[in-house]
């Protein structure tokens, strides 16, 4: 029964295994850059910049149909392009940085929508906004997982200015010219993730197994490399929940991947070593701080 439920689906079908590899890839990727955003008050932006990749990937899907390469190029391509553009106008006009990016991915999100919905089928819309996690091929897969490990590398060679402009940004931007370069680089790796994770999860949902397992795992672990752990695994039990969900009951697997996500979120946030609600309302020994 255990075997039927929770590793049939895996043994007995090709469809399976690369979805899951897919998520894995896009896990092990995505989730350290969501404890960054989360730790720079920037979890928002990520929603933002998810939705900004739209029309790049809906131009290259006009230009090559459900072209892996062109979508992934487009993708970057506005994406790079709305986290920059938006970063020039708050540092050259009176707009701040919030404003500037809603003001940004507002626009990118109704022209991407509008260029698919205008010259494909509602098949098509359904693909670029919810993604076919189910239908990943090796061409795709390869891309994941390249871009999981350049992630991977990025933020390990970035690690130290990222945790200290965490800590303390302008004394990092007081003592060190890395300061730009370690921001802009990450904005770029965030892109990077959110269009890996377009390919699998879609647009509306790609930020979501970024942000949710790390928020999930705060409630865990108070140290950075907890955190990561901590969100890496919660991602990936969400991804195999989700895709079993989605097998077993016929549910859309990338809406299933991250509502596994809030309800680990939830239960976290509920009981929660670290912060939890039951931890925080729980008596405390005179001694304890």
């Amino acid at each position: 029964m255990i075997w039927e439920l929770l590793f049939a689906p895996f043994a007995d079908f090709g469809f399976m295994r690369r979805a899951l590899l897919g998520c894995i890839a896009v896990s092990v990727g995505a989730t350290p850059v969501g404890v960054f955003l989360m730790l720079r008050h920037m979890s928002l932006t990520g929603d933002a910049m998810a939705h900004a990749i739209l029309p790049g990937a809906a131009i290259g899907y006009l230009i090559s149909g459900l072209s892996l390469g062109a979508m992934t190029v487009g993708g970057l391509i506005a994406g790079m392009v709305v986290a920059l553009g938006s970063g020039y106008v708050a540092r050259v006009t009176a707009l701040r940085e919030d404003a500037s990016l809603a003001a940004f991915y507002l626009i990118s999100l109704a022209l991407g929508v509008l260029i698919v919905s205008t010259r494909g089928s509602n098949v098509d819309l359904m693909h670029v906004l919810f993604g076919t996690v189910l239908a990943l091929d090796d061409a795709a897969l390869i891309l994941l997982c390249s871009f999981a490990s350049l992630s991977v590398i990025v933020l390990a060679v970035l690690f130290r200015p990222l945790v200290l402009e965490c800590a303390d940004p302008q004394f990092l931007r007081s003592v060190s010219k890395l300061s730009a370069v370690t921001h802009f680089t990450f904005l770029g790796v965030v892109v990077m993730n959110l269009v890996a994770g377009f390919h699998a999860l879609g647009t509306l949902m790609a930020v979501g197994i970024m942000i949710l397992p790390a928020a999930a795992a705060r409630f865990w672990a108070a140290g950075i490399g907890g955190l990561i752990a901590g969100a890496a695994a919660i991602a990936v039990i969400s991804s195999m929940v989700g895709l079993l969900l989605s097998f077993h009951y016929s549910l859309p697997s990338g809406p299933a991947i991250i509502l596994v996500a809030g309800i680990i979120y939830a239960v976290s946030l509920i009981f929660g070593s670290v912060g939890g609600l039951i931890a925080r309302t729980r008596p405390r020994r005179h001694f304890e701080t």
